[in-house]
């Protein structure tokens, strides 16, 4: 796999995982909240893998269903996707 591939996975996952806990403390200080769009955009980005373990992690949005099976979806999609993109 290409490394700019792999720094940008490494990325982006980053960043759906702090969108979490950031979400997380603005919810807990009642302050203005993140967007469950922009929570979605940055794991259908191929940030799932890294949201996914923010939720866990923070415990946020563990109860929506949504997320529940939405996450765990979209990185078996995306692994599929990977594992498609790296065969060829």
């Amino acid at each position: 796999m290409n490394i700019g591939l792999i720094l940008l996975l490494i990325l982006v996952n980053g960043y759906g995982f702090f969108l979490m806990g950031e979400d997380k403390r603005r919810a807990k200080a009642h302050k203005w909240r993140i967007s469950e769009a922009h929570l979605w955009s940055a794991a259908v980005l191929f940030g799932a893998a890294g949201s996914f373990l923010g939720m866990q992690y923070f415990r946020h949005k563990t109860k929506h269903t949504a997320f529940q099976i939405g996450m765990p979806a979209l990185i078996v999609l995306q692994l599929l996707i990977l594992g498609y993109v790296h065969l060829i």
